[in-house]
């Protein structure tokens, strides 16, 4: 896969960047989408497909990212199709910083170092190529707008914006109400999009949990016991209390 084009993880994280703070808005249910916007992109790379509410690995051919290949390696390493809901409701230590980064080294954010609370260091993340963040959401603007059904890429990244709650970020008030409502629906017009949203929105819901009971399998991706609803934990990491990501 070539890096020509911007992978949907990384617009999903431009739009949820907020401009004036630096931070992500949804930070947990972010973290979700992204593992379910990987499932997405994989899918349109022709590696991975839809099977029933499972994913199949249908290529196992790397795509020549690493964030992507690494996910896709997990997934054929299961040997079997694995539930959509059971993998983004699984551990994703690390992925939005992973993606934050990423994006910081090819030049599209820049790091800020300040301090919460005036005492504990922290980094904020503030867009520097706004021309793509700005093109980003004119696609959503204009699918929401025109009614004219989005490009497959454009559809899903609607669909995981509605599913991770970045509607009331991106079209906020009453004035936003009907851009919402909109972008809901955009969620139909693209098979993989929708069913990785309705996944990430039932792992918010607690149905990732609830379906893991009474079934023998229970994978690395599975969700922790620890927190309710599947969504997981996000511990601190080594260097959390002395550089902690934006969210």
């Amino acid at each position: 896969m070539g890096k020509s084009r911007r992978t949907i993880p990384e617009e999903l994280l431009l739009l949820a960047l907020d401009p004036a703070t630096g931070t992500t808005a949804q930070p947990q249910s972010l973290d979700l989408g992204l593992a379910g916007a990987q499932l997405v992109e994989l899918a349109l790379a022709g590696r991975i497909a839809p099977d029933g509410d499972r994913i199949a690995v249908v290529m196992p051919r790397p795509t020549g990212d690493p964030t992507l290949d690494s996910a896709l390696e997990l997934l054929r390493r299961r040997g079997s199709p694995v539930r959509a809901v059971h993998w983004i409701g699984g551990p994703r230590l690390g992925l939005r910083q992973t993606y934050l980064s990423h994006l910081e080294r090819c030049g599209m954010v820049h790091a800020v170092s300040t301090q919460m609370c005036g005492v504990l260091p922290t980094t904020r993340y503030q867009a520097t190529e706004t021309a793509i963040s700005r093109e980003i959401r004119a696609r959503l603007d204009s699918a929401i707008r025109t009614g004219v059904p989005p490009d497959p890429r454009t559809a899903a990244l609607a669909a995981l914006a509605h599913a991770v709650g970045l509607g009331k970020h991106l079209y906020p008030g009453n004035e936003g109400r009907s851009s919402r409502s909109r972008l809901r629906d955009l969620i139909r017009h693209d098979p993989m999009g929708g069913l990785v949203a309705h996944a990430v929105m039932d792992v918010q819901n607690g149905a990732g949990a609830q379906s893991h009971r009474g079934q023998p399998e229970r994978s690395a991706q599975a969700a922790p016991s620890g927190r309710p609803g599947g969504v997981p934990m996000q511990p601190n990491h080594a260097s959390g209390m002395a550089r902690v990501a934006a969210h």
